[in-house]
């Protein structure tokens, strides 16, 4: 597959699937980006995202068994995919090529 290039909403919600795991559905993730970033987060926008993501290859999808809370509706449950995997650790390396761009004199004291 060729080169991914991601936005920070795609990136966000690609490292909550790799983190939720087995958890990964739309609401679930929705909750988990807002409560790490304090940002309002909709929940159409992380489908919208899911699905995308799923077409460059980053996730696939499943859908699991209805369930009672869910009104019988059953969730889709999204998985990073080794592709995934590999666009975040390039994603990370840049970033932090990045990082070690910025003089010392200016960069903060946790890096």
């Amino acid at each position: 597959m060729g080169k991914s290039y991601l936005g920070e909403f795609e990136e966000m919600v690609l490292l909550t699937v790799a983190h939720l795991q087995s958890d990964a559905y739309g609401a679930a993730i929705m909750e988990d980006i807002q409560q790490r970033t304090g940002r309002m987060v909709i929940l159409s926008a992380v489908h919208v995202v899911l699905y995308r993501l799923e077409e460059k290859g980053l996730v696939t999808s499943t859908v699991g068994g209805a369930t009672a809370e869910r009104g019988g509706r059953r969730k889709r449950i999204f998985t990073i995919t080794a592709y995934g995997i590999h666009t975040l650790a390039q994603i990370r390396q840049q970033r932090e090529e990045l990082w070690q761009l910025i003089p010392k004199s200016i960069r903060p004291s946790t890096l």
